[in-house]
Formats: C-alpha cells, structure tokens, sequence
C-alpha cells in the first residue's frame, strides 16, 4: 500500500487502519518465521525437544536469553548467530508497526489545512 506524498491530504481512517493491521500482519509473520527457524535450530544443532526449542527460541527471540546451557559447538555458533539476527528482527518488526503511525503523525504536520 502506498503512502500519499506531501502533496495529498491525510489518508481516510479506514485506510490508515487498513496500513495498521497490514504492517501489524507483516511484523506477526516475521516473528512467527524466525520462531520456527530458532526452533528448528535448537532441535536440529542442540537435540532439544521441540518444546524446549520452542522455549530457547522464544526466550532469544524477545530479548530475554537462553532457559538450558549449550553444550555443542554448533550449537553455540547456532545461539549466537540467532541472538544476532533476533535482535535486528526486534527492530524490524518495530519499524514495520510504527511506520504508518509516524508517517501519519508527521504528514498531519505538514498537511494544508485546506487540503482536509
């Protein structure tokens, strides 16, 4: 969905709800895809249940750490690497909900009164 340019008046309501549940939607399915890729690497590099794997990826995922200690090598590369990549889905995901939250609030400021 296209945002309207400085020369346009604000979106509808209806639209700029639509651009909320949408970017909403759009966060919800990375952090669900990088769970399962978490969970698969706990159980894959670590031999973890996939409820302990579910545990360790989540715990990662949302900044908290590990529940249960590495033990293999690959698993410690695995950790690693996903606590890297989990912090840039945080502020992925971040931006992808606040995006037409400040875009809103930023073009009302620069919107004509006219233009409304």
């Amino acid at each position: 969905m296209a945002y309207e340019q400085v020369k346009d008046g604000l979106a509808p309501a209806h639209v700029f709800f639509g651009r909320v549940v949408a970017n909403l939607m759009a966060a919800c399915l990375l952090i669900a895809g990088s769970l399962v890729g978490g969970m698969w690497g706990y159980h894959r590099f670590e031999g973890e249940t996939w409820l302990d794997a579910f545990a360790d990826a989540a715990m990662i995922l949302s900044g908290m750490g590990p529940l249960s200690p590495l033990h293999t090598p690959e698993g410690k590369i695995f950790a690693g690497c996903y606590a890297l990549y989990s912090g840039l889905v945080l502020i992925a995901a971040s931006s992808l909900i606040l995006a037409p939250v400040l875009h809103r609030f930023l073009h009302s400021m620069h919107v004509d009164d006219d233009a409304n």
